[in-house]
C-alpha cells in the first residue's frame, strides 16, 4: 500500500455514509433482504438494496460506490444490468497494516 493508495481510502472513508454501507456489508444478510435472483450473497449485495437502505439518490449511491471501487475497498460483479457491490477484505487489511506500521 501507498501513502496515495491510503490517502484516496481515507477520503472515502472520511464520508459517513460511506462508512456506513462499509458496516453493512460486513454483515450483509443481517443489513440486507435476501436477493430474489441470486438467493446468495457471494458477489455481494446489489446497489438497489444500498441505495434503499441509505435513504439517497441513486445518481449519489452510485457516486460514492463507485469511488470506493476505485480506491480498492469495494468489489463489483455484474449479473446483467446489475452490479453487486461487496468489502474487498485484502485491502481493507492492508489498509489497517499501513496505518499500524
Amino acid at each position: 500500500m501507498t501513502l496515495k493508495s491510503a490517502t484516496e481510502i481515507g477520503k472515502c472513508l472520511a464520508n459517513p455514509t460511506r462508512m456506513q454501507i462499509m458496516e453493512w456489508l460486513k454483515a450483509p444478510e443481517k443489513n440486507f433482504p435476501p436477493h430474489e435472483t441470486l438467493k446468495h450473497f457471494n458477489d455481494g449485495v446489489c446497489v438497489t438494496y444500498i441505495q434503499e437502505k441509505a435513504k439517497l439518490s441513486q445518481s449519489t449511491i452510485s457516486t460514492y460506490l463507485n469511488n470506493m471501487e476505485k480506491c480498492g475497498l469495494l468489489l463489483m460483479t455484474r449479473h446483467g444490468k446489475w452490479s453487486y457491490f461487496k468489502r474487498n477484505e485484502q485491502t481493507i487489511i492492508d489498509f489497517c497494516t499501513y496505518l499500524t506500521q
